[in-house]
């Protein structure tokens, strides 16, 4: 097998170029560029790259390159030019640290290339867990607590669809809708009988009722930059014990319904036992860290009323990610356990 060629991006004139240009180098240059590890995700390759200088230079000691898989490189594009995206325009705007820093976000439309220089935090932070460990109560807190700080930051803000993503109107919808009813389509082929027909009816209802439940999102109010992919083994945690957490692959956000997100990381991805047992509380450490953060208006009965729509808005997820080709062992589980969160839950009252 021919090992895939190295990136430009893997040079040292290059990234004494590109350091200097964002402030993270003065006057020296990078000497070598070692590539530490390098290995595949299910939508992009990651490598650690290990930088040694000319002199006594104060620089990163090392950085790690984002980029897309080269076998999938035109399928998987899109992913790539969103994480792009959301460096340049949302993560270079925020004060609070809650994100890698990026040194660069390159997209190449004509190639359908990309690729990001972020910050390497592997000494100072951890992910808490090997999937699909789930963390300790207090990492959820934690983790939750920096979900809220995110939120809150962009909660309403006036640069949402102007500067920041954009709002999709009627037509979008109706686009994304009809996408969607196609991909069921092929996954309820797929599945064949393993999908009850009790849960065929539950998607035909959701589906009818979809462009009705938008409502909640035309209004375009108390919303935010939702992450997309909040699943817990998204969040770095430092090893020092403090509050210094950090959300990382960003190549699905959006502008939505805050709670979007903690559907995603609790409805979809916990067993129904530790999901019953910690979902409130957690909730409720969340609404108090966006009060705290000076979220107004938005009340604890409201972040209930939000989260039971997106828990039953996540019966899109296992479906989109059988098409993507993800493995089974990912979409079944999802479709498992957020058909046990609607039960629990209620939501399927919402479709009345």
């Amino acid at each position: 097998m021919t090992p895939e060629a190295l990136p430009k991006v893997v040079d040292a004139k290059y990234l004494t170029c590109t350091l200097r240009r964002c402030g993270a180098l003065g006057e020296g240059r990078v000497r070598d560029v070692a590539v530490e590890s390098s290995r595949p995700t299910l939508l992009s390759r990651i490598m650690r790259l290990r930088l040694t200088y000319d002199g006594a230079v104060a620089g990163p000691a090392s950085l790690v390159l984002k980029t897309g898989l080269a076998d999938r490189a035109a399928e998987l594009a899109d992913l790539g030019r969103r994480e792009v995206e959301f460096y340049t325009a949302v993560a270079g705007a925020m004060s609070a640290r809650l994100v890698p820093r990026c040194f660069e976000a390159v997209w190449e439309g004509e190639a359908k290339t990309w690729h990001l220089l972020l910050e390497d935090l592997t000494d100072s932070h951890f992910v808490a867990t090997k999937w699909p460990l789930p963390p300790t109560l207090e990492q959820c807190r934690r983790i939750v607590h920096a979900l809220a700080r995110f939120h809150a930051a962009w909660w309403d803000d006036s640069r949402l669809g102007v500067a920041i993503g954009r709002w999709l109107d009627a037509d979008d919808m109706k686009t994304y809708l009809q996408r969607f009813a196609e991909r069921y389509k092929a996954f309820t082929d797929r599945v064949g009988d393993r999908l009850s027909g009790e849960r065929q009816d539950l998607y035909e209802r959701f589906l009818d009722a979809a462009p009705r439940l938008l409502a909640r999102y035309h209004s375009h109010r108390n919303l935010s930059v939702v992450h997309g992919d909040a699943h817990v083994w998204n969040f770095l945690l430092p090893r020092d014990g403090g509050d210094d957490i950090r959300l990382f692959d960003w190549d699905a956000w959006r502008l939505g319904v805050a709670s979007n997100d903690l559907a995603y990381m609790m409805a979809l991805h916990w067993y129904p036992e530790r999901r019953r047992r910690m979902e409130q509380p957690l909730l409720d450490h969340y609404h108090a860290a966006l009060l705290a953060a000076g979220v107004r208006g938005y009340d604890r009965r409201a972040l209930d009323d939000d989260y039971r729509f997106s828990t039953l808005w996540q019966l899109m997820t296992p479906v989109w990610q059988a098409a993507m080709d993800l493995p089974p062992v990912i979409w079944w589980n999802h479709l498992e356990r957020i058909m046990m969160a609607v039960d629990d839950l209620g939501c399927i009252d919402l479709l009345d």
